[in-house]
């Protein structure tokens, strides 16, 4: 436990625990010196002892309690606690945006790729579709072609057998020698 001091008007310093209602009469004691002061005459000014005031309030500052000091510094380091908290926060949320602008930035890269790859999909399908029908229509042609070839070919055949069983005139007599 620190020593704590009593100041009283006399300005003796003694040893006694000082609580918030003696901090309170100190502070009283103080205004009502100033309060008390004398006037300079033709302005609302006092006079007033600088050293005995400085040295009240010295004796003041002294006989703070350590509880007040304590908190005074506990607030300081509260304020500084929340200044980097509130730094990290900050810094989080950046993070946090950039992430979240990537990942937007990603996905609308995906989307396009997609809707780019379907398009392609859909273009190579007609594509497909129409090379597929124009291979239909040239074999189709191709075998009407072969057909009428091979109806032609066998109508010829027909006819050459035809031909060949067909009768044929008689041999010409042949003189026999008698």
């Amino acid at each position: 436990m620190t020593d704590e001091f009593d100041i009283d008007e006399g300005d003796q310093v003694a040893e006694a625990p000082v609580t918030v209602g003696k901090l309170q009469d100190i502070v009283e004691e103080l205004i009502l010196m100033v309060e008390q002061a004398r006037g300079v005459p033709l302005s609302g000014n006092a006079s007033i002892d600088r050293n005995e005031m400085t040295d009240r309030l010295r004796h003041m500052r002294d006989v703070l309690p350590e509880e007040l000091r304590t908190a005074r510094w506990m607030v300081r380091e509260r304020e500084a606690f929340i200044k980097q908290t509130n730094e990290q926060a900050g810094e989080l949320l950046r993070r946090a945006k950039d992430k979240a602008a990537q990942m937007v930035s990603e996905t609308q890269v995906m989307t396009e790729a997609v809707e780019e790859a379907n398009i392609l999909v859909r273009n190579s399908e007609t594509e497909a579709r129409q090379i597929r029908l124009e291979a239909e229509d040239l074999v189709g042609s191709s075998y009407e072609q072969v057909e009428i070839l091979l109806s032609n070919l066998l109508e010829r055949v027909r006819d050459r057998r035809a031909d060949l069983h067909r009768s044929r005139p008689a041999p010409p007599e042949v003189p026999i020698s008698e």
